[in-house]
């Protein structure tokens, strides 16, 4: 079989429609059926169960998925080892962001790829469901969050980015006029978002109290899974969010104002990894870091 034959059959076994599946690897739809008709005659069964309606994968279709798919993404890594080692890169370092603020953090990156040309640095966006999963199975080698991180197996670095609060509402909603509010505003029982038990209860404070500073519960809280979750309830009306003031500039959207929080602690966002993962490319990252101090937004 060949490699762009299996591409096509992994693709097709994803997005289970011939269409998406040829726009997703720039050629025709009969290039796809012609391929997957060619693998079934070569195996000697059906790959796929095909109707005007729907399109799956047989028992023996699942059967070649599990073994391939594995494999393909094995010889993909290789080939793309290769390719880097041709260009004197031997090394990559992922580093996972919470916040997006990749690009108020550019001097390290810079510093850190002139320091480091045999190691490629890839930046990526990391969730806030289980924060540090990705850690703990080694998708990444670092991350910036939110502080404090208190989880015994981790080590937090340098503070890397500093910066005030701000609360998201509504265009229309009630407090979108105010210009400014109190973090006293979230004992008023509106809406806001949790993530329990998807992350340590502490993390989760840190950034969306429980209290208000004068003791007043902040309870009335709507389950969330994503930040695009969280926009979408905020520019309905349906919850109130506070967030970093990277979002003013990041996120701005017309169905969303951001409200400058005056008395709410700054955010607080620093490198973490690892504690037994002596990675010496981010034991280098954290020294640029310190070296270049913190990012004062």
């Amino acid at each position: 079989m060949e490699l762009r034959d299996i591409e096509i059959f992994l693709t097709l076994a994803e997005e289970l429609h011939f269409g998406r599946t040829a726009a997703r690897l720039h050629v025709t739809p009969a290039r796809v059926s012609q391929a997957i008709k060619q693998q079934e005659r070569r195996i000697g069964g059906a790959l796929f169960e095909r109707t005007s309606r729907a399109v799956k994968l047989t028992p023996l279709g699942t059967l070649l998925h599990a073994d391939l798919e594995p494999v393909y993404r094995e010889l993909r890594q290789s080939l793309q080892r290769a390719r880097m080692a041709a260009q004197g890169v031997t090394d990559t370092l992922r580093v996972g962001m919470i916040p997006d603020i990749a690009h108020d953090l550019r001097p390290a990156w810079a510093a850190f790829r002139a320091r480091h040309p045999e190691c490629r640095l890839e930046l990526g966006h990391s969730g806030f469901i289980e924060p540090f999963k990705s850690l703990r199975d080694g998708q990444i080698g670092a991350l910036i969050a939110w502080l404090p991180v208190e989880e015994s197996d981790l080590t937090v670095g340098p503070v890397v980015y500093t910066e005030p609060r701000v609360l998201s509402v509504a265009v229309d909603h009630p407090l979108a006029d105010r210009g400014t509010v109190s973090m006293e505003i979230f004992g008023d029982d509106h809406p806001v978002t949790t993530a329990r038990p998807h992350l340590p209860e502490y993390w989760e404070d840190a950034y969306n109290p429980y209290a208000t500073r004068s003791g007043r519960p902040v309870d009335n809280r709507v389950q969330v899974a994503s930040y695009e979750q969280i926009q979408r309830l905020v520019s309905t009306g349906r919850m109130i969010h506070p967030i970093g003031a990277h979002a003013a500039r990041y996120f701005q959207r017309p169905d969303v104002v951001y409200l400058p929080i005056t008395d709410g602690p700054r955010f607080r966002w620093g490198l973490v990894w690892r504690t037994d993962d002596d990675n010496r490319y981010v034991h280098s990252l954290a020294r640029i870091f310190r070296d270049l101090g913190t990012h004062v937004a």
